[in-house]
């Protein structure tokens, strides 16, 4: 986690690389860590590839976690969606590592716990 590790995602069906993301901006004292940087080739957007890699992502995240923080564009409604369907909620803004103004989304881990259940 304190790493920030890049991760990829490939199509199990031919090995090859979809997209990628990341973990970044771990906070020992809020007890969160972002997630993004998320990418996919624009053949897998729309379906259940983002989905399962967040959920994926949300679950490690978790084990060391209370909070996972989303920073996304204000004119980027499709990831804001996105987000949303994994049950994040607006948190205000925050200002990326760039100096941007990003709109911070947020998800809790009983939140997420809630939503997915456990599949161990």
């Amino acid at each position: 986690m304190a790493s920030g590790g890049a991760l990829i995602a490939t199509d199990a069906r031919g090995g090859q690389v979809i997209g990628g993301s990341r973990y970044h901006g771990y906070d020992a004292e809020q007890n969160e860590i972002e997630i993004g940087w998320t990418f996919l080739a624009r053949a897998y957007w729309g379906g259940k590839y983002n989905g399962e890699m967040k959920e994926l992502m949300l679950r490690h995240a978790f084990t060391f976690v209370d909070r996972v923080i989303f920073l996304i564009g204000p004119e980027n409604y499709r990831s804001q969606r996105a987000v949303e369907k994994i049950g994040a909620t607006p948190a205000g803004t925050r200002i990326d590592g760039y100096g941007r103004e990003r709109l911070a989304f947020e998800i809790t881990a009983a939140v997420f716990n809630q939503r997915i259940p456990s599949r161990a």
